[in-house]
């Protein structure tokens, strides 16, 4: 479980930081949308991936204390 919650961890989190990275570059830009999708929508949706990637960090410390 805790090989899992690993990789769940880094996925979300270089997704998350791939998406926040791509609505700085828009909204630096002068960008308001991207694909139909507001850079603030985006700016939420990379902030809650990198915010799963730490409780699935912290999933996997607490398991591997435990066990």
């Amino acid at each position: 479980m805790a090989q899992l919650l690993t990789w769940v961890a880094r996925l979300a989190g270089g997704s998350g930081v791939l998406v926040c990275a791509v609505a700085l570059a828009a909204r630096l830009t002068g960008t308001w949308a991207v694909g139909g999708v507001s850079i603030g929508t985006m700016l939420q949706l990379g902030i809650a991936a990198m915010a799963l990637a730490c409780l699935a960090y912290c999933a996997v410390l607490v398991e591997l204390r435990e066990g």
